[in-house]
This record gives C-alpha cells, structure tokens and sequence, in this order.
C-alpha cells in the first residue's frame, strides 16, 4: 500500500505520529509531500508555509526512523520548491513525457496548464493524440529550449531543470516564459526568499483564515 500524505506548517510536528499511523496501516510506501504552492495552496500560501526550521526537524525525524524501520516501509519526504536553490525539472521539461487528458477532453501539457494565459489546449475529440502531442502549439509552447530567455537560455543547467516550472513562473512573476523564480539566478529569487521569511513570524490561524475550496468559493473565484 502506497499512502500519501501532504504536510504543511500546522501537521509537520506531528510527523513521527504520521510515519507511526502509516506503520500501523502497515503501508509498504509512505510519500510525506510538503505542500506546493499551486491553485488553493497559493491561495491559503501564507497560512501554510511552513519555517525552515520546521522542515530540517520533520526531516531529521524521518531520517530516524528510516534508520530504525529499514525496508518495513519506503519513507519519501519531498521538500517545498520554495527552499530549494534549483527549480525542479517540472514534468522532466514541457511536451517531454506527459500528457493529461482533462473531462472534457482538453489535453494538459501540465496538471495546471489552464492557468497559464493565452494556452489555447487542443481537444481529444478534435484531433488525433499523436498531432496533439508533435504539431500543436500549446505541447510545442515551451518544448526544448529555443523559448528561454536569459538567465537560462546560457545556463550549464537548463537541460537538467528545463527552466523549471512554468506556472509557477506564471504566478509569481505574470510571465510564463520568466525563468522559475525558486532559482537564485531568476531576478525574481526575492519573492521566494521573502516568503520563506515571512513564514518565521507567528501569527494566529484566525489572523487569515484559511480559505477552503468550496462551491461557494470557487464560483466567487
């Protein structure tokens, strides 16, 4: 049994009592992911950002008990984008490997490729998967290289994380072909690092209270 469990500021102290619960469900994989900051993560950002010093404790405890339990279950423990010096290669670079097919048949170079403006995504139902994938022009919008901009465009690693994640490019900067700011050598690194920051000033959850995806919710947004 593979069990997931997504962690964020208010769950990481209690991690040892979530790798226990995984141990007594005698799960064979337990995927400890910190939370992502996409969709209603990015909205609720401040509230669930976790401090550093948080992650390196949750972290440390997992480590124990990879030490302790050995091969009794496999423990992933991935950390947020925000604290990381290199973007991730965000699905292994744009149009490389995947392909999402949404209900109603629009085809996703990534997971959150409708947030992304001017994407106009192709449709299964008009158009054969294999031109989907080689000629259409969402797929082919940032495949490769040749979109990059400075600094990634001569960067000795831009085939390793692909420029990083576009969205989030999208998001924290309004340009979806900026380089991922979680890079540091992104002009826009700032904002990452004064949001990880501002996650060391404690404040209290009625201060902003976390908006929960609703009905109600996500049709006043």
């Amino acid at each position: 049994m593979v069990l997931n469990c997504v962690l964020h500021r208010y769950n990481l102290p209690h991690v040892a009592q979530i790798i226990e619960m995984a141990l007594e469900l005698g799960a064979d994989y337990l995927e400890l992911a910190n939370t992502q900051y996409y969709g209603w993560a990015m909205l609720n950002r401040d509230q669930l950002m976790p401090t550093a010093e948080q992650l390196a404790e949750a972290e440390a405890t997992v480590n124990r008990y990879r030490e302790r339990i050995g091969g009794r279950c496999k423990i992933l423990f991935v950390v947020p984008d925000y604290f990381e010096r290199r973007p991730k290669a965000c699905m292994n670079g744009w149009g490389s490997v995947f392909l999402g097919v949404a209900p109603d048949g629009a085809a996703l170079p990534c997971h959150a490729a409708r947030s992304l403006p001017g994407l106009v995504l192709p449709n299964v139902r008009d158009m054969p998967l294999r031109q989907i994938w080689y000629e259409s022009e969402a797929f082919n919008a940032f495949r490769g290289d040749g979109w990059m901009r400075e600094p990634c465009r001569d960067c000795d690693e831009r085939h390793t994380d692909h420029g990083g994640c576009r969205c989030q490019a999208w998001m924290l900067t309004g340009d979806p072909a900026a380089a991922d700011p979680v890079c540091e050598k992104s002009a826009h690194h700032g904002q990452v690092v004064q949001t990880v920051q501002f996650a060391r000033q404690p404040r209290p959850v009625d201060e902003q209270p976390l908006i929960f995806r609703s009905r109600e919710n996500s049709l006043a947004r």
